[in-house]
């Protein structure tokens, strides 16, 4: 199953590191990274597969919100076909 991730918030130090790490912690393997900094504020998207994670997306998206909350960021965790279908015009 693959996911995207994606943060929105004031930039700071150690935003991918902290994130990478809780994917890498749980066996989700990073498949794109598109970021940029516009004026201070950090954007993220990241699409990721969860096909030997060790953990369910649901307790992903809890741990990612925590995450958030602590780096001052928002953090966001959908299916991808969620995502996808959210986005269509």
């Amino acid at each position: 199953m693959r996911i995207v991730l994606t943060i929105v918030g004031k930039d700071r130090v150690g935003i991918i590191a902290k994130v990478s790490c809780l994917l890498a912690a749980h066996g989700v393997n990073i498949l794109n990274i598109n970021q940029n900094i516009l004026e201070g504020f950090f954007n993220m998207v990241l699409i990721a597969d969860m096909s030997g994670s060790d953990i369910s997306l649901k307790n992903l998206k809890d741990l990612a919100t925590e995450l958030g909350r602590e780096i001052g960021v928002d953090i966001r965790v959908q299916h991808e076909e969620i995502f996808t279908a959210m986005h269509q015009i």
